[in-house]
């Protein structure tokens, strides 16, 4: 494969400047296809996996399109998060650092109003989540009619945020004649509808789609019983020891009850949510990034943006139920010419089923390891001290550590003893704790059998409801896990899910105040939704309850119905 240098591509004498100074010489293969095509002028749908430099792919032209004779805001980037925005605001402004008449403003959600007017007053480069982005729209306080370029940035991830209704309120209010360019990891269909609607002809660029290189990455599962997942990830952390590890889970709660676990341990942890304040977010993921932190606990869409190339560990907490987002999460270690350990846990036949059609996806292998044992931990540990050790004599000793020898030599003690001594006073023995640990977790043969029962939610099909609204709604306001979920059945009017007997309380209680696609929620136990439940599912009835099955669904007043898109809860 030919390689393309920066020099090639004609860039000013202030953007190879930058460009150099950031340390790049040959360019990304997104770089080198995206860069002279954006140029043109056309609008671009471009598909390639996170962390292969679309930022500079975008950044430079986007640098390249602002005319310093021309007042107003020429190029408008969205993020869906604020750390992604904040991450290539900070990218851009390296790449326009040598041309003064580029200012750029970082607009997101978390930051203080009075400075974002200051700085639209003057901006012609603005970065945006689309929420902030929308509020200063409606505000007056920002102008997009004099927009040349827009830039759709990790365009799959606003969907799954539910950004889809103001990013298209975002395009209608642009100016006709303007280029859109589209970065995403993914195509889904919706991605393909925006594209159809508000982009001209645009030019697919598609780059590692189909060489998903995961050779660098270890990937590793354990089976463990639901209720003893916690236990079995202590466990494993005990044994691996690694030095920066980040630990993915479908729910913010989940987030917050393993960084309080993990910290009461003994790690050096921190947790990444959306509910966190942005100052705090921030202050978290500087500490990860400079090393203070060695463990981050975090959702998907937290995690979104970190660029830490010395991850030795990803642990996948939850199984995503996603190809592409296993993809994204475990892409998180083996980089820059390192090797990486992934490492999911399951809980019972059916994940571990679900994981090995995500090794298909992928094209990868996944194996089966046990828990370790006190007696594997304290193997890790003995074998791990001695490394240090010989490390250690590497160098000269200090002279008055072979003065302090020499006078325990001279009152009769042999130096194994020194040593032997030396070394009990370095470890510290944690036997008894890691023998509670292995006896809570135990080898898993057969599953837990739990008694179930139903909870109905007074919304439906009609309301645009999906699977995943449900799913996502009770595991993040009940606490729930989503494989505590059953089966989920969506009608016209209704729809009901199994959760644990002993928890239909509590996931009653918590969906008071909640809506679910704008409408308020009211959740009742199925004995008391029974007799409406019966008279829905008679044979020809007004919405008769219908399984859901993935993206589709069968309904019996009506043709197949795609998914919906964006959601809200």
């Amino acid at each position: 494969m030919t390689t393309t240098t920066f020099d090639q591509l004609s860039l000013s004498p202030e953007l190879l400047t930058a460009v150099t100074e950031m340390g790049f010489t040959e360019t990304t293969s997104i770089q080198a296809e995206a860069i002279p095509v954006i140029r043109t002028g056309a609008d671009v749908l471009a598909r390639s996996q996170t962390g292969t430099g679309k930022t500079v792919a975008f950044g430079i032209p986007a640098v390249e399109c602002v005319d310093a004779e021309t007042e107003g805001v020429q190029v408008l980037v969205l993020s869906p998060t604020r750390e992604l925005a904040h991450q290539c605001g900070e990218e851009i402004r390296k790449l326009a650092k040598h041309l003064r008449y580029v200012r750029s403003a970082d607009i997101c959600g978390g930051s203080d109003y009075r400075d974002q007017f200051r700085n639209l007053r003057s901006a012609n480069l603005v970065i945006g989540t689309p929420g902030r982005i929308m509020d200063h729209l409606r505000r007056g306080t920002l102008d997009l009619s004099g927009l040349k370029l827009v830039i759709l940035d990790e365009a799959d991830e606003m969907l799954n945020m539910g950004f889809r209704e103001d990013i298209e309120v975002i395009l209608q209010d642009v100016p006709e004649q303007r280029q859109i360019v589209l970065f995403s990891a993914t195509l889904p269909r919706e991605i393909l509808t925006i594209a159809e609607q508000f982009q001209h002809e645009p030019v697919r660029i598609d780059v590692n789609h189909d060489q998903v290189t995961l050779d660098a990455i270890k990937q590793v599962y354990v089976d463990v019983p639901p209720k003893q997942k916690a236990e079995a990830l202590l466990l494993l952390l005990h044994y691996y020891r690694p030095l920066r590890a980040i630990i993915f889970s479908n729910t913010k709660t989940m987030v917050d009850e393993l960084a309080e676990r993990l910290s009461a341990a003994g790690f050096s942890v921190e947790g990444l949510h959306g509910d966190m304040k942005q100052l705090q977010r921030t202050t978290v993921m500087n500490g990860f990034r400079k090393g203070r932190v060695s463990i981050l606990v975090a959702t998907d869409v937290a995690a979104r943006g970190i660029d830490v190339s010395d991850i030795d560990y990803v642990v996948n907490f939850d199984i995503p139920k996603e190809s592409d987002s296993y993809v994204h999460r475990i892409g998180r270690t083996g980089r820059a010419g390192r090797t990486g350990t992934a490492l999911t846990l399951c809980c019972g036949r059916m994940q571990a089923i679900q994981l090995q059609r995500l090794a298909q996806r992928t094209k990868s292998e996944i194996t089966q390891i046990d828990i370790p044992t006190v007696a594997d931990i304290e193997n890790a540990n003995q074998q791990r001290t001695i490394q240090s050790i010989e490390n250690a004599m590497q160098a000269e000793p200090a002279p008055f550590h072979t003065e302090m020898i020499e006078q325990l030599m001279q009152k009769g003690y042999a130096p194994e003893r020194i040593a032997a001594a030396l070394l009990g006073m370095r470890a510290v023995s944690s036997t008894e704790k890691l023998k509670d640990l292995t006896g809570n977790v135990k080898k898993v043969a057969v599953r837990e059998h739990r008694a179930m029962a139903g909870v109905v939610f007074n919304i439906g099909s009609a309301n645009r409801v999906s699977e995943r609204h449900i799913v996502g709604a009770v595991t993040e306001r009940a606490g729930l896990s989503s494989h505590d979920l059953g089966k989920i059945q969506i009608s016209e009017s209704f729809s009901s899910v199994t959760v644990p007997a002993e928890a239909v309380d509590d996931v009653i209680a918590a969906m008071r105040g909640c809506k679910i696609c704008g409408k308020p929620v009211i959740a009742m136990p199925m004995p008391a939704a029974e007799r409406t439940a019966r008279k829905m599912s008679k044979p020809g009835a007004r919405g008769a309850a219908v399984p859901y099955h993935g993206g589709k669904r069968k309904d019996r007043n009506g043709p197949k119905r795609g998914k919906p898109s964006g959601h809200r809860h």
